[in-house]
């Protein structure tokens, strides 16, 4: 006899109720909110901008059908193309994640909460384009980045206890859940639909992490975030013509996420939602690394200057200790060959090497020429990681919310190093007043990448006042870009 399954349809899931409440009610009162959503959103423009020097993200770029141009479609910053929202989503998220360059939240899930601007910025470029075109009032920055701030704290509020990676299920899930949701709240929908839309999300199938580890790492984790955001653009439109949802997706017995993907066990939430993700982000300014390695880096580049000093250089090294936290030991420590750029900026030992060899790590070094230096992977084979319960419990501590590593280096002559230890990356809350003058270096240096001199101050006259960004009409935004 079959076990009984109830046919009655029920309320929504608490979840995701409490998702499009927050969406549709909640307001956004903290100045520092917006002032680093603001530096989040040309930081995270600026990656898109590097990422079209690489021939590897430019042919991903346009339309699917070559030569295809919408009228008063979205626009793709930093090319010519003009798209329909979902390819246009696809275009921004894919070119601002691509080197792995973009912000980063840690938690017991992690991942890239500014992706969610591929659908955010396509959406309110084309929204604006469309309202201008019909004689009414266009959207402005400030809706931009209010969306982020809510896109940044959904993703990053589901992530402070729920692992997906531990059941091989792709962190883009979450950019998917909150692009939606803010997405559909940028369209208009009533509340019944932007149920619908989360719940079409959740139901939709989700990307497993097979990309992003050994040995199947590959150039798909680069435009996966692109995909979640198209797609994102795609379900809250079909919520918009009445397309229907399904309340219980997470829930449902036997064939709810809970129970087919989640291993029975429903999300756990550290805090209700507000303005904390955005306030707490952590940008990576000075290495496009990912972010578990980020202090490791930070402290090699030291080791570097120090080996110097002594006249000494990579090859003087006998071994390399990595004290760390757990979450980096399961995600990028690697030995073995590494097959290509997305393999090498996921593990530890080569974004370790790099600055011990070069006194550098750029995007360019994960790239087939520089790899092929023997010394690199010769330094990775001395390079041993183990954890450290405090920094694991300090990465895990929301009150500190560290990323700790320690490095320790012993010399061929005998002589070991004094152990150099960084707890918290240039990027990280704490650092804030030493990091933003950085950030914005970097905007700078990425604008210079593809636009005359004239355009670039254009933008940086926008992009670095406050008030002046925020109410400036998103299409006027954008076309400073074009």
């Amino acid at each position: 006899m079959s076990a009984h399954i109830s046919h009655i349809r029920t309320e929504f899931d608490s979840e995701i109720i409490g998702i499009v409440d927050y969406v549709m009610n909640y307001k956004i009162d903290s100045l520092l909110a917006f002032d680093t959503a603001r530096n989040c959103l040309i930081d995270t423009l600026g990656c898109g901008l590097e990422a079209l020097e690489y021939p590897a993200c430019k042919k991903l770029m346009g339309p699917i059908v070559p030569g295809t141009i919408v009228p008063n479609g979205a626009k793709v910053p930093g090319t010519a193309f003009q798209l329909d929202p979902v390819q246009a989503a696809f275009n921004i998220g894919a070119m601002i994640r691509w080197l792995d360059f973009n912000d980063t939240w840690l938690a017991a899930e992690w991942g890239h909460p500014s992706d969610n601007l591929g659908a955010i910025l396509a959406v309110a470029d084309w929204l604006s384009r469309t309202a201008i075109a019909a004689g009414k009032s266009p959207l402005l920055m400030k809706d931009v980045l209010t969306a982020m701030i809510k896109a940044h704290e959904i993703q990053g509020c589901i992530a402070l206890e729920n692992s997906f990676n531990k059941v091989g299920l792709d962190h883009v899930i979450l950019v998917k859940i909150a692009s939606t949701a803010v997405v559909a709240q940028l369209l208009g929908l009533n509340r019944d639909e932007i149920l619908n839309a989360v719940s079409l999300a959740w139901v939709d199938g989700q990307s497993l992490r097979t990309y992003r580890h050994s040995p199947n790492t590959g150039s798909r984790k680069s435009w996966a975030a692109g995909d979640a955001t198209s797609r994102a653009v795609r379900l809250a439109l079909m919520a918009k013509t009445g397309e229907m949802g399904y309340p219980s997706v997470l829930s449902a017995k036997t064939w709810g996420f809970y129970d087919v993907l989640f291993k029975g066990k429903p999300f756990q939430f550290q805090r209700p939602y507000g303005s904390y993700v955005m306030e707490n982000v952590l940008f990576k300014i000075s290495f496009p690394a990912e972010f578990h390695s980020q202090t490791a880096v930070e402290a090699a580049m030291h080791l570097h200057k120090q080996l110097t000093k002594m006249g000494k250089s990579a090859i003087d090294i006998k071994s390399i200790l990595i004290r760390t936290h757990e979450a980096c030991i399961r995600i990028i420590d690697k030995k073995g060959p590494l097959n290509n750029p997305a393999d090498r900026d996921h593990c530890i030992q080569y974004m370790v090497a790099m600055p011990l060899i070069f006194g550098r790590l750029t995007a360019a070094d994960y790239e087939d020429k520089v790899a092929a230096d023997s010394r690199i992977d010769a330094l990775r084979d001395k390079i041993v990681c183990i954890e450290d319960k405090r920094f694991t419990a300090d990465y895990h501590d929301p009150e500190k919310r560290s990323i700790a590593n320690a490095l320790t280096l012993e010399l061929n002559d005998g002589r070991t190093l004094d152990e150099i230890v960084v707890e918290y990356p240039i990027g990280h809350a704490r650092r804030r007043k030493e990091g933003i003058p950085l950030l914005e270096e970097k905007f700078k240096t990425n604008l210079a990448r593809q636009f005359a001199p004239k355009q670039q101050k254009a933008i940086l006259d926008v992009s670095l006042d406050q008030n002046r960004i925020e109410n400036m009409p998103v299409h006027e935004y954008v076309d400073l870009y074009v």
